[in-house]
Protein backbone atom coordinates (compact mmCIF):
# COMPACT_ATOMS: atom_id res chain seq x y z
CA UNK A 1 0.00 0.00 0.00
CA UNK A 2 1.39 3.39 -0.99
CA UNK A 3 1.32 6.50 1.15
CA UNK A 4 -1.49 8.01 -0.89
CA UNK A 5 -3.66 4.93 -0.48
CA UNK A 6 -2.97 4.71 3.24
CA UNK A 7 -3.96 8.32 3.91
CA UNK A 8 -7.01 8.08 1.65
CA UNK A 9 -5.84 10.72 -0.83
CA UNK A 10 -5.83 9.15 -4.30
CA UNK A 11 -5.34 12.37 -6.32
CA UNK A 12 -3.01 15.05 -4.98
CA UNK A 13 -1.91 18.36 -6.44
CA UNK A 14 0.62 20.22 -4.33
CA UNK A 15 1.63 23.68 -5.51
CA UNK A 16 1.25 22.71 -9.17
CA UNK A 17 2.39 25.42 -11.59
CA UNK A 18 3.06 25.31 -15.31
CA UNK A 19 4.78 28.23 -17.01
CA UNK A 20 5.27 28.92 -20.69
CA UNK A 21 7.73 31.78 -20.61
CA UNK A 22 6.04 34.51 -18.58
CA UNK A 23 2.57 32.97 -19.02
CA UNK A 24 1.26 30.85 -16.16
CA UNK A 25 -1.16 28.17 -17.40
CA UNK A 26 -1.57 27.10 -13.75
CA UNK A 27 -0.18 28.69 -10.61
CA UNK A 28 0.16 27.07 -7.17
CA UNK A 29 -2.82 24.70 -7.58
CA UNK A 30 -3.27 22.58 -4.45
CA UNK A 31 -6.02 20.08 -3.66
CA UNK A 32 -6.56 16.39 -2.97
CA UNK A 33 -9.39 13.98 -3.78
CA UNK A 34 -9.99 11.00 -1.45
CA UNK A 35 -10.93 7.50 -2.44
CA UNK A 36 -14.56 7.11 -3.45
CA UNK A 37 -15.25 10.78 -4.22
CA UNK A 38 -16.47 12.28 -7.51
CA UNK A 39 -15.11 15.83 -7.77
CA UNK A 40 -16.05 18.32 -10.49
CA UNK A 41 -13.27 20.43 -11.96
CA UNK A 42 -14.80 23.63 -13.32
CA UNK A 43 -13.60 26.80 -14.97
CA UNK A 44 -14.07 28.94 -18.06
CA UNK A 45 -12.23 28.15 -21.28
CA UNK A 46 -8.50 28.70 -20.87
CA UNK A 47 -8.68 28.60 -17.08
CA UNK A 48 -6.14 25.77 -16.73
CA UNK A 49 -8.37 22.70 -16.33
CA UNK A 50 -6.89 20.57 -19.09
CA UNK A 51 -3.34 21.64 -18.19
CA UNK A 52 -3.90 20.58 -14.58
CA UNK A 53 -5.29 17.23 -15.69
CA UNK A 54 -2.27 16.66 -17.93
CA UNK A 55 0.02 17.48 -14.99
CA UNK A 56 -1.85 15.03 -12.75
CA UNK A 57 -1.59 12.23 -15.32
CA UNK A 58 2.06 12.85 -16.17
CA UNK A 59 1.42 14.00 -19.73
CA UNK A 60 3.04 17.32 -18.77
CA UNK A 61 5.87 17.95 -16.32
CA UNK A 62 5.19 20.72 -13.79
CA UNK A 63 7.36 23.83 -13.65
CA UNK A 64 6.82 23.76 -9.89
CA UNK A 65 5.03 21.50 -7.43
CA UNK A 66 4.15 17.82 -7.23
CA UNK A 67 1.36 15.65 -8.65
CA UNK A 68 0.65 12.30 -6.99
CA UNK A 69 -1.69 9.44 -7.86
CA UNK A 70 -2.16 6.88 -5.10
CA UNK A 71 0.95 8.29 -3.42
CA UNK A 72 3.10 7.90 -6.54
CA UNK A 73 4.96 11.06 -7.60
CA UNK A 74 4.17 11.51 -11.30
CA UNK A 75 7.59 13.02 -11.96
CA UNK A 76 9.59 9.93 -10.98
CA UNK A 77 7.12 7.06 -10.49
CA UNK A 78 4.84 7.41 -13.47
CA UNK A 79 4.78 3.76 -14.54
CA UNK A 80 3.44 2.54 -11.19
CA UNK A 81 0.94 5.39 -11.13
CA UNK A 82 -0.24 4.58 -14.68
CA UNK A 83 -1.60 1.27 -13.42
CA UNK A 84 -4.00 3.22 -11.19
CA UNK A 85 -5.18 5.81 -13.73
CA UNK A 86 -7.82 5.82 -16.43
CA UNK A 87 -7.54 9.07 -18.40
CA UNK A 88 -9.96 10.50 -20.94
CA UNK A 89 -8.37 13.58 -22.57
CA UNK A 90 -10.57 16.30 -24.02
CA UNK A 91 -9.66 15.15 -27.53
CA UNK A 92 -8.51 11.60 -26.89
CA UNK A 93 -5.74 10.17 -29.07
CA UNK A 94 -7.51 7.51 -31.14
CA UNK A 95 -5.97 5.59 -34.04
CA UNK A 96 -8.36 6.25 -36.91
CA UNK A 97 -7.46 3.16 -38.93
CA UNK A 98 -8.34 0.85 -36.02
CA UNK A 99 -11.76 -0.35 -34.94
CA UNK A 100 -12.94 0.00 -31.33
CA UNK A 101 -12.29 -3.73 -30.87
CA UNK A 102 -8.73 -3.62 -32.21
CA UNK A 103 -7.94 -0.38 -30.36
CA UNK A 104 -9.00 -1.77 -27.00
CA UNK A 105 -7.13 -5.01 -27.66
CA UNK A 106 -4.01 -2.96 -28.49
CA UNK A 107 -4.27 -0.88 -25.29
CA UNK A 108 -4.94 -3.96 -23.19
CA UNK A 109 -1.91 -5.80 -24.58
CA UNK A 110 0.24 -2.69 -24.05
CA UNK A 111 -0.84 -2.74 -20.41
CA UNK A 112 0.14 -6.39 -20.09
CA UNK A 113 -3.39 -7.70 -19.50
CA UNK A 114 -3.77 -11.47 -19.82
CA UNK A 115 -5.90 -12.72 -22.77
CA UNK A 116 -8.68 -13.88 -20.45
CA UNK A 117 -8.77 -10.65 -18.48
CA UNK A 118 -8.63 -8.56 -21.64
CA UNK A 119 -11.55 -10.46 -23.16
CA UNK A 120 -13.58 -10.00 -19.97
CA UNK A 121 -12.85 -6.27 -19.76
CA UNK A 122 -13.43 -5.52 -23.46
CA UNK A 123 -16.86 -7.13 -23.22
CA UNK A 124 -17.60 -5.10 -20.08
CA UNK A 125 -16.60 -1.71 -21.53
CA UNK A 126 -18.25 -2.44 -24.89
CA UNK A 127 -21.51 -2.99 -23.01
CA UNK A 128 -21.14 -0.07 -20.59
CA UNK A 129 -20.17 2.35 -23.36
CA UNK A 130 -22.72 0.98 -25.88
CA UNK A 131 -20.21 0.21 -28.62
CA UNK A 132 -21.86 -2.89 -30.09
CA UNK A 133 -23.15 -1.17 -33.24
CA UNK A 134 -19.70 0.18 -34.16
CA UNK A 135 -17.48 -2.56 -32.72
CA UNK A 136 -15.86 -3.40 -36.06
CA UNK A 137 -16.11 -0.06 -37.85
CA UNK A 138 -13.01 2.11 -38.44
CA UNK A 139 -12.77 4.86 -35.84
CA UNK A 140 -12.34 7.38 -38.70
CA UNK A 141 -15.95 6.63 -39.71
CA UNK A 142 -17.43 7.17 -36.24
CA UNK A 143 -19.37 10.21 -35.06
CA UNK A 144 -17.95 12.47 -32.35
CA UNK A 145 -20.27 10.86 -29.82
CA UNK A 146 -19.09 7.34 -30.63
CA UNK A 147 -15.44 8.45 -30.63
CA UNK A 148 -16.01 9.88 -27.17
CA UNK A 149 -17.46 6.57 -26.01
CA UNK A 150 -14.45 4.69 -27.40
CA UNK A 151 -12.22 7.06 -25.41
CA UNK A 152 -14.26 6.36 -22.29
CA UNK A 153 -13.95 2.62 -22.92
CA UNK A 154 -10.15 2.76 -23.10
CA UNK A 155 -10.07 4.78 -19.85
CA UNK A 156 -12.11 2.06 -18.12
CA UNK A 157 -10.47 -0.93 -19.77
CA UNK A 158 -7.97 -1.92 -17.05
CA UNK A 159 -10.44 -1.23 -14.19
CA UNK A 160 -8.40 1.66 -12.73
CA UNK A 161 -8.84 3.01 -9.20
CA UNK A 162 -8.62 6.63 -10.38
CA UNK A 163 -10.48 8.18 -13.32
CA UNK A 164 -9.55 11.59 -14.71
CA UNK A 165 -12.16 12.56 -17.28
CA UNK A 166 -12.00 15.70 -19.42
CA UNK A 167 -15.48 16.52 -20.78
CA UNK A 168 -16.72 12.89 -20.84
CA UNK A 169 -20.18 13.73 -22.24
CA UNK A 170 -18.95 16.07 -24.99
CA UNK A 171 -20.67 15.23 -28.27
CA UNK A 172 -23.19 12.83 -26.75
CA UNK A 173 -26.93 13.03 -27.30
CA UNK A 174 -29.24 13.33 -24.26
CA UNK A 175 -29.78 9.57 -23.95
CA UNK A 176 -26.07 8.84 -24.21
CA UNK A 177 -25.31 11.62 -21.73
CA UNK A 178 -27.72 10.07 -19.24
CA UNK A 179 -26.09 6.66 -19.67
CA UNK A 180 -22.59 8.05 -19.10
CA UNK A 181 -23.72 9.99 -16.04
CA UNK A 182 -25.26 6.85 -14.58
CA UNK A 183 -22.03 4.99 -15.31
CA UNK A 184 -19.94 7.66 -13.57
CA UNK A 185 -22.30 7.72 -10.59
CA UNK A 186 -21.98 3.96 -10.21
CA UNK A 187 -18.19 3.99 -10.62
CA UNK A 188 -17.94 6.76 -8.04
CA UNK A 189 -19.08 4.40 -5.31
CA UNK A 190 -15.71 2.62 -5.38
CA UNK A 191 -13.39 4.77 -7.51
CA UNK A 192 -11.91 8.24 -7.25
CA UNK A 193 -13.04 10.50 -10.09
CA UNK A 194 -11.98 13.97 -11.20
CA UNK A 195 -14.44 15.20 -13.81
CA UNK A 196 -13.97 18.30 -15.95
CA UNK A 197 -17.17 19.62 -17.48
CA UNK A 198 -18.81 22.77 -18.80
CA UNK A 199 -22.27 21.36 -18.06
CA UNK A 200 -23.26 22.56 -14.60
CA UNK A 201 -26.31 20.29 -14.44
CA UNK A 202 -23.84 17.41 -14.76
CA UNK A 203 -22.14 18.58 -11.56
CA UNK A 204 -25.42 18.32 -9.66
CA UNK A 205 -26.15 14.94 -11.22
CA UNK A 206 -22.93 13.09 -10.33
CA UNK A 207 -20.58 15.15 -8.10
CA UNK A 208 -20.31 15.83 -4.38
CA UNK A 209 -17.37 18.24 -4.53
CA UNK A 210 -16.48 21.22 -6.70
CA UNK A 211 -13.05 22.60 -7.58
CA UNK A 212 -13.21 25.89 -9.51
CA UNK A 213 -10.18 27.24 -11.34
CA UNK A 214 -9.85 30.61 -13.04
CA UNK A 215 -6.82 32.16 -14.73
CA UNK A 216 -4.71 29.25 -13.55
CA UNK A 217 -5.57 29.57 -9.85
CA UNK A 218 -7.92 27.51 -7.69
CA UNK A 219 -10.57 29.92 -6.40
CA UNK A 220 -13.14 27.55 -4.83
CA UNK A 221 -12.95 24.14 -3.19
CA UNK A 222 -16.23 23.10 -1.64
CA UNK A 223 -19.55 21.31 -1.95
CA UNK A 224 -22.10 21.57 -4.74
CA UNK A 225 -24.08 23.83 -2.39
CA UNK A 226 -21.05 26.12 -2.08
CA UNK A 227 -20.92 26.33 -5.86
CA UNK A 228 -24.58 27.37 -5.98
CA UNK A 229 -23.87 30.23 -3.56
CA UNK A 230 -26.41 32.42 -1.83
CA UNK A 231 -28.36 32.73 -5.07
CA UNK A 232 -28.95 28.93 -5.13
CA UNK A 233 -28.08 29.29 -8.81
CA UNK A 234 -24.92 27.53 -9.92
CA UNK A 235 -24.63 29.35 -13.24
CA UNK A 236 -25.05 32.78 -11.63
CA UNK A 237 -22.48 32.01 -8.95
CA UNK A 238 -20.08 30.60 -11.56
CA UNK A 239 -20.31 33.85 -13.55
CA UNK A 240 -19.82 35.94 -10.42
CA UNK A 241 -16.75 34.03 -9.25
CA UNK A 242 -15.02 33.92 -12.61
CA UNK A 243 -15.93 37.45 -13.73
CA UNK A 244 -14.61 38.90 -10.46
CA UNK A 245 -11.14 37.56 -11.29
CA UNK A 246 -10.92 39.08 -14.75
Amino acid sequence: MTQGESNGRMIEAEGLSKFYGSFAATRDVTFSVPKGQVAAFLGPNGAGKSTTMKLLTGFLAPSEGVARIGGHDMSDDRLDAAVLIGYLPENGPLYNEMTPQSLLRYFGQARGMSPGRLHERTEYVADKCSLGDVWNKPISKLSRGYRQRVGMAQALLHDPQVLILDEPTSGLDPNQTHEVRELIRGLGQTKTILLSTHILSEVKAVCSRVLLINQGRLILDGSVEDMEGAEHDMEAHFRKLTASKN
